[in-house]
């Protein structure tokens, strides 16, 4: 437990603060720029993350949304519910409903998930078009998706927008976001919940490290340039204009500290 505590002390340093908040779109920017850059000039070695059934990749990245969501669910109720409770010295109905009301966040992130996945693949169909084979006296047949295509072992050719990059980028984005909410905390070093609350933010704050890793790898091996830089503008985007932007408004999901005024929210989350 005293590891864990030291652990959570350090990682809170380096990741709670508004410190690399502040700086972490500039960084998944220019890694997309410099690891392109190597990538197109052939001077990235070949290792095992280049493979697509890479563990990290499998079991990690492909399901990079529900790992974010199920642990930001668990640590926005209780950490909301206790500041409700010890900061603001809520009643139990008044806490419950800012909790829900904060989990709304989690919907609004499932939402931008769903709906620029689909936008990606909608592009992809849209510019793309079928390399194959075609067998001698048959008709070329004219594919209209990917997975078409790909049925037919052919390959698809079109403007495939990084997924990774938005999805990494996002879901690290709005990790460091709702972690803030630890600079406002205070819990007894003997309460159970703080080992709880801890061992959710040791997980998340490993989880952020993944993704940055992996957003690195993915700018050395896949995509083109203008692909990821897409991706991750994207990402940039709807983190901006939820946190940035709608969550400063009072018909939001709010903040993860929603009591401060309205123009110390913007001075807080931008200094």
């Amino acid at each position: 437990m005293e590891r864990l505590e030291r652990s959570g002390r350090w990682l809170r340093a380096a990741l709670a603060r508004g410190r690399l908040r502040r700086r972490l779109p500039a960084l998944l920017l220019a890694i997309v720029v410099l690891g392109s850059a190597l990538k197109d000039s052939d001077l990235v070695p070949d290792t095992p993350l280049q493979n697509k059934r890479n563990p990290l990749n499998v079991y990690f990245v492909k399901v990079a949304w529900a790992w974010t969501l199920w642990l930001l669910l668990p640590f926005i109720t209780l950490t909301t519910y206790e500041l409700a409770r010890s900061k603001f010295l809520y009643g139990r109905t008044k806490s419950v409903l800012l909790v829900l009301r904060r989990l709304g966040a989690l919907l609004v992130g499932t939402a931008v998930w769903y709906l620029c996945t689909e936008l990606f693949i909608y592009v992809e169909n849209l510019t793309g078009e079928c390399s194959l084979q075609g067998k001698p006296g048959q008709p070329p047949r004219l594919y209209a998706s990917k997975r078409e295509c790909h049925q037919d072992s052919g390959v698809w050719n079109g403007f495939d927008i990084s997924g990774h990059c938005f999805l990494l980028s996002y879901c690290a984005m709005m990790i460091l976001e709702e972690v803030a909410v630890l600079e406002a905390l205070s819990i007894d070093h003997s309460s159970k919940l703080r080992v709880v609350i801890n061992v959710l933010f040791v997980s998340l704050c490993f989880l952020t490290i993944i993704w940055v890793f992996m957003f690195l790898c993915t700018a050395l091996y896949f995509h083109d340039f203008s692909q990821k830089l897409l991706g991750v503008l994207i990402g940039l985007s709807a983190w901006y204009g939820t946190y940035r932007f709608w969550y400063l408004k009072p018909f939001s999901p709010g903040l993860p500290l929603p009591n401060i005024p309205l123009s110390s929210k913007k001075y807080s989350y931008s200094r």
